[in-house]
């Protein structure tokens, strides 16, 4: 009787791990190097790469966040991207059940509609985007900034979560409208605790792409530098350290931006599989 033996790995399986690795070693290592030369002083960064820092020094980390003003540009940052997150969900996932459970003249226009966005480069429509805001009076501030960020996200928001609540079981509604339940009831305490798996992962998308956007505060908030995020931060700490040869500053000042979006991924990394294997097994 012959024994079940295990499949061994095929090269394909074997070549896709080692790429896996490279890929891996390509991320890991310039974020390490960016983490370890905020310790250095200007002699070791521009020595060996592989040289380890010569003291613990926290200094770089003080400078980055009093004279180049990193705590402001963070707690903006933060500020902007909760609200225009939480607005993208809401308006997103709204838009998303409505499009994927309701049939009704149009509905198949205004999905394409909010899919045709995923097709439209945001640089394309600066230039516009920039009088149009200035038209509304909420160019330089924060909510128009926050408007903007929601708009910019619908597209995959609406074209991720349509796919995801088709998926959902369509008995559970409709006995929760026989109940008595009305629509809107039905979405919030039914429906959306049943698509939490793919509402955290586009919500963690949203968060990075929102907390990386460079080019819409650069237009945005180009004239008041107090409100500037981080990524607007950056960008003059990058210049004033050529100036200055304040590089540890600088790479202390990569690291505040990097470590926060870095935690929120390692703590929902499971919830985002979860949510993106669960839209493709249903």
């Amino acid at each position: 009787m012959a024994r079940n033996r295990p499949p061994r790995p095929s090269v394909l399986a074997g070549l896709s791990h080692i790429a896996l690795a490279v890929w891996a070693l390509l991320i890991i290592l310039p974020l390490l190097w960016t983490f370890l030369a905020s310790f250095k002083n200007n002699t070791e960064i521009f020595g060996d790469p592989l040289q380890l820092p010569g003291a613990l020094r926290l200094d770089s980390w003080g400078r980055a966040w009093d004279k180049a003003h990193i705590g402001q540009y963070m707690l903006n940052t933060v500020i902007v991207v909760f609200f225009g997150t939480a607005g993208t969900m809401l308006f997103g996932s709204m838009a998303a059940y409505v499009l994927a459970r309701y049939q009704f003249i149009g509905n198949k226009l205004i999905y394409y509609y909010f899919v045709a966005g995923l097709a439209f480069p945001v640089f394309l429509a600066l230039g516009p985007l920039f009088f149009v805001v200035k038209q509304l009076g909420l160019l330089d501030s924060h909510f128009g900034l926050i408007l903007v960020y929601i708009a910019y996200s619908l597209p995959f928001t609406v074209f991720f979560l349509a796919a995801f609540f088709r998926t959902l079981p369509e008995t559970v509604a409709e006995a929760a409208m026989i109940d008595g339940a009305s629509h809107t009831r039905t979405f919030f305490q039914i429906m959306v605790p049943m698509a939490r798996p793919g509402l955290v992962s586009i919500t963690i998308f949203n968060i990075l792409g929102q907390w990386n956007q460079y080019l819409l505060p650069l237009v945005l908030l180009a004239g008041d530098p107090n409100k500037w995020v981080l990524t607007q931060g950056i960008a003059k700490i990058s210049t004033l350290a050529g100036y200055e040869a304040d590089w540890p500053g600088l790479f202390a000042a990569l690291s505040m931006t990097i470590l926060p979006v870095m935690v929120v991924y390692i703590i929902f990394q499971r919830q985002i599989q979860s949510g993106l294997s669960s839209g493709a097994l249903k």
